[in-house]
């Protein structure tokens, strides 16, 4: 029976209040000028959702805002990308939260307010939502404090239910890294870390000796790394994606979620592993030229021009 939904997105809400051109990190007790502001739909997951949904995948969401400005923006933000907001749940008892985001030349420091983010929690996603998708897909889940004691039970639902899924981890701001993966990776198809993320998850100091670690249990890992492109374990070989590199980086914030929109994309319809990695590291270079997570995906066709002008590729 086919289902009105490829994916559904479980995740954190938040804008981004993104600040650059600055001439360096201020200190405590001073203060630095930024010569550009943008106010725009922040968070991994919606990031991921907009974007993928830009591409050409049915996409819902399922999340928390709260009754406000910054709810309504991005419930607007989402909509106006063709994302299904009907599972967003909104309450007056929690404010939306917010990510002020401070750029410096290609690094950047975040402070977050969780907000109602913090208040999703299991009994939230019905079975009702999960029959509606082909695929589950949930990132930062260190960001969802409800949630994440039951992302084991999560996963096995989705499976149980006839779902494939990914998960994004993104970091955790305690530096913990308490979840037992053991448990939890058996249930989730794709796992997409960063290279500094599995690092810490797995208390090794590179790419072989971490994926020796989760390989008994995993089922694919894809592990993204910045400028050096990306690698997936697909329990059989590890394989390779060179980065797609942009030599005028606007701002890198979301490029790792633009990559997971790709590689979803193409993996929910059945491409080959090499063509998943390929696809993602594309999605993730077009990220950078626009400022934002969603700047470069206003609509499929900028996402075409600027892979042909920019990046020489064409699909």
């Amino acid at each position: 029976m086919s289902k009105p939904f490829d994916v559904l997105v479980v995740g954190e809400l938040n804008v981004d209040l993104i600040l650059n051109q600055i001439d360096k990190f201020p200190e405590v007790g001073k203060e630095v000028l930024a010569d550009n502001m943008t106010l725009t739909m922040g968070s991994s997951s919606a990031i991921f959702a907009s974007n993928l949904s830009t591409v050409g995948s049915r996409v819902a969401f399922l999340g928390r805002l709260g009754h406000d400005n910054f709810g309504d923006l991005i419930l607007s933000s989402l909509q106006a990308r063709g994302v299904d907001t009907t599972h967003i749940l909104r309450a007056t008892t929690h404010n939306t939260g917010a990510t002020i985001v401070l750029n410096f030349s290609e690094d950047r420091a975040m402070v977050t307010y969780p907000g109602a983010m913090n208040h999703l929690t299991l009994p939230d996603i019905t079975a009702d939502a999960l029959q509606k998708a082909r695929h589950l897909h949930l990132s930062s889940m260190f960001l969802q404090a409800g949630l994440r004691k039951d992302l084991v039970t999560l996963f096995k639902n989705a499976k149980d239910a006839g779902l494939t899924t990914s998960l994004d981890p993104q970091w955790d701001p305690a530096e913990q890294w308490n979840v037992n993966l053991q448990q939890l990776l058996p249930h989730v198809d794709v796992f997409m870390p960063n290279i500094n993320e599995l690092k810490a998850f797995t208390r090794q100091d590179d790419l072989t000796a971490a994926l020796n670690v989760i390989k008994p249990f995993a089922r694919n890992v894809v592990v993204k790394h910045g400028s050096e492109g990306a690698y997936l374990w697909n329990g059989k070989e590890l394989l390779h994606q060179p980065a797609f590199l942009n030599k005028d980086v606007v701002d890198s914030i979301g490029a790792g979620d633009s990559f997971d929109s790709g590689f979803i994309h193409k993996f929910i319809s059945g491409a080959s592993d090499q063509a998943c990695l390929e696809f993602g590291a594309l999605t993730g270079a077009i990220n950078t030229t626009r400022p934002g997570g969603t700047g470069a995906f206003e609509s499929l066709a900028l996402v075409k021009t600027i892979a042909a002008t920019t990046f020489n590729y064409s699909f």
